[in-house]
């Protein structure tokens, strides 16, 4: 069933995985430039102990929109959906996800949600494991750290790869991830001199966050996806990670997902499926960056 735990779940891998998510999704959003803050009508807070970012002028409707790592720092009260919900319609956002772990505290958060008009969304499966040995590459194509020189390609490749609609601003602060450091690394793939496919690290504490990746479709089925997974978490081992983070959609007979056969074939452990819920606020419909 969806968002139960396997009875060999382990609650602190769950609440690393919750929390590495979270502060990604945070650092991604607060990291943005001014300017790409402002087109986008961003903005990201520390609240119910996770976060909420919001983006008032969402080019996909509501994807970065997102309430996650709730339920974790302190117990999930109807106080703090309801501030989250006053919060998203006063920003003006299209519509928002909660995604609550399904261990979370108190038992019947669903029905809080619930109540308040959320209806259930896309299903995401949870992974996580100590970092281990990927093996040798496994791909033709060349995989190399992304700089700045390569953020206009970088941009086109993970939004076109992801098949978000194309937009200027959205694209503008996609544009800025390659040129972060710290606790940001990127990489690409490449065939030639085409970047055929990309992927972000994101670094927790000893966590490593494997937070985004896609492949133009011209070029899949090369062993891009494994290769970028394999460069990451070597990243990881070597900034002193001991932890590999990550999550996907979980496939089903007519819809089959190869990134799950990638993270299990490196030895991560599936934590658990987490249902996501979808707010829409009264009269919102897509929003469109201007």
């Amino acid at each position: 069933m969806l968002g139960r735990m396997p009875t060999t779940f382990d609650p602190a891998w769950g609440v690393l995985a919750e929390q590495a998510e979270a502060e990604f999704m945070y650092r991604f959003n607060h990291d943005a430039s001014a300017e790409a803050r402002t087109a986008l009508g961003m903005d990201a807070v520390r609240i119910g102990g996770g976060i909420l970012t919001m983006m008032s002028r969402d080019p996909t409707g509501g994807y970065w929109n997102k309430a996650v790592g709730l339920g974790l720092g302190e117990t999930l009260r109807a106080a703090t959906v309801d501030e989250i919900l006053r919060l998203a319609t006063d920003r003006g956002v299209p519509s928002l996800t909660f995604q609550v772990a399904p261990h979370a505290h108190p038992e019947g958060w669903e029905r809080l949600l619930d109540e308040r008009g959320l209806t259930p969304g896309a299903p995401f499966v949870k992974y996580f494991g100590a970092i281990p040995d990927p093996g040798p590459d496994r791909t033709d194509l060349r995989i190399a750290r992304l700089g700045p020189d390569d953020a206009t390609e970088y941009a086109r490749v993970i939004r076109t790869g992801f098949g978000m609609p194309a937009d200027p601003a959205m694209e503008s602060w996609f544009a800025e991830v390659p040129t972060y450091d710290d606790d940001w690394v990127t990489y690409g793939a490449w065939s030639g001199d085409d970047l055929a496919g990309v992927a972000n690290l994101f670094v927790y504490g000893d966590v490593a966050t494997l937070s985004g990746a896609a492949t133009l479709p011209e070029f899949r089925r090369r062993g891009a996806q494994t290769a970028l997974m394999t460069a990451r978490i070597r990243e990881g081992a070597a900034r002193g990670c001991i932890w590999v983070s990550t999550e996907t959609w979980p496939e089903s007979p007519g819809n089959p997902n190869p990134s799950q056969h990638n993270m299990q074939q490196l030895g991560l452990s599936e934590l658990y499926v987490r249902q996501s819920w979808v707010f829409t606020p009264t009269g919102r419909g897509p929003v469109t960056s201007s």
